[in-house]
C-alpha cells in the first residue's frame, strides 16, 4: 500500500486572539491599555504541529472541522502558505477559537470558546479511513471527534501519537487517547507525580514512548521501562512566549522518530525546537527548518 503522507494530523485547527498583558494573573481592573496591539491569527495545537512537521520536510496532511467564516479563512491561508494539505470538514457552529493572555515571562492563560462544536460531531469515517490508509503516522488532538476516530486509525495500521497537554492524570476523558497512542506527550504542569503517571500510561496502554515536558526544567522520557531526564536547551534568543512550545517539541520529536533516530535524540530534537518556539511571539509563525534543527541539536549532543 502506498503511504504518500508521512503524518496525518487530526483536529486542533482554529484561531487564537493574542493579548500581551502586564502580568499574570491579571488583577481586576475596569480596563487595560494594550500598547502592543491585540491580534487574531491562525494556529491552535493541530495547526502548529502540522506547520512544524512540514517545516522539517515531512509530508503532512491536516483534517479537522472548519467554519465558513473569517477565522476559517485564516486557517486555510496558513496551510496554503506552508504548503500543507488540508481537509476541512464543514462546521456550521464556526471555527474553533480562543483568547491567549500572555505575560511578560512568556507564560500564558488560554480562554477556549467551547461553543464551536457539538457532542455529535464526527469526522467522516470514509474520509478518516482514506487519509489514514495513505499515511505512515497519525498525530491525534484530544478533541471529542478525534476520540471517535481512534478505532478507525488503529484498523488502518498507522502508528499514533497524541498530546495530553496539562492532563492531571485523573480525568478519564484523556485515557482513550493515552492508551491508544504509541507515543504520548504531556506536560508535568498539573501532575503531582509525573513518573507515576507516565508509567501508568505505559502499563495500561500501548505506548512505546512517553514524554512529559517540564518547561524550563526540560523533559522526562520513559522508554523500555527506563525513565530519564532530558536537560533543558538554552533558547537562542530571549524568551517572549511559551505558546506553541509543546507543539514544536512534539513535531521535532516525531521528525526524529520517523527518520529512525533513537528516543533520546528525538527528545533532544524536541527540546531544541521547543526552546526555539519560546523566542517567537505568538503573533508570528516561524518554525525551525530541518537543517537548523540538526545543526543546533549537534551543539548539545553529549553536553
Amino acid at each position: 500500500m502506498s503511504r504518500d503522507t508521512d503524518v496525518l494530523v487530526l483536529g486542533g485547527a482554529g484561531v487564537d486572539t493574542i493579548v500581551y498583558v502586564p502580568e499574570l494573573p491579571l488583577p481586576y481592573a475596569d480596563s487595560y491599555m494594550i500598547d502592543s496591539g491585540i491580534r487574531t491569527r491562525a494556529g491552535q495545537t493541530g495547526d502548529f504541529v502540522a506547520v512544524g512537521l512540514s517545516s522539517l520536510g515531512l509530508r503532512t496532511h491536516h483534517v479537522d472541522f472548519l467554519g465558513e467564516d473569517p477565522e476559517g479563512d485564516l486557517v486555510r491561508a496558513l496551510h496554503r502558505e506552508h504548503g500543507i494539505a488540508l481537509t476541512a470538514i464543514p462546521q456550521p457552529a464556526g471555527t474553533k477559537r480562543a483568547v491567549n493572555l500572555v505575560g511578560p515571562d512568556g507564560r500564558r492563560l488560554s480562554l477556549y470558546d467551547t461553543s464551536r462544536g457539538h457532542a455529535g460531531d464526527r469526522l467522516p469515517e470514509q474520509t478518516v479511513r482514506a487519509l489514514a490508509d495513505a499515511s505512515r503516522h497519525a498525530h491525534v488532538s484530544i478533541t471529542q471527534p478525534c476520540a471517535h476516530a481512534l478505532p478507525l486509525l488503529r484498523e488502518a495500521g498507522v502508528t499514533l501519537s497524541t498530546d495530553l497537554h496539562n492532563w492531571d492524570g485523573g480525568n478519564s476523558y484523556h485515557e482513550s487517547f493515552a492508551h491508544a497512542a504509541d507515543v504520548v506527550f504531556l506536560s508535568t504542569a498539573a501532575l503531582d507525580d509525573p513518573e507515576r503517571t507516565m508509567r501508568r500510561i505505559a502499563e495500561k496502554g500501548r505506548a512505546e514512548v512517553v514524554v512529559a515536558t517540564a518547561g524550563a526544567e526540560g523533559a522526562y522520557l520513559l522508554t523500555d521501562g527506563e525513565l530519564s531526564h532530558v536537560p533543558p536547551v538554552r533558547p537562542p534568543a530571549p524568551v517572549v512566549d511559551s505558546n506553541g512550545a509543546g507543539d514544536a517539541f512534539a513535531a521535532a520529536f516525531l521528525y526524529g522518530r520517523l527518520t529512525g533516530e533513537p528516543p533520546h535524540r528525538c527528545a533532544l530534537y524536541g527540546a531544541v525546537a521547543g526552546a526555539h518556539a519560546c523566542t517567537v511571539p505568538s503573533t508570528r509563525t516561524a518554525p525551525m527548518g530541518r537543517d537548523e534543527l540538526i545543526e543546533r541539536a549537534a551543539t548539545f549532543e553529549g553536553s
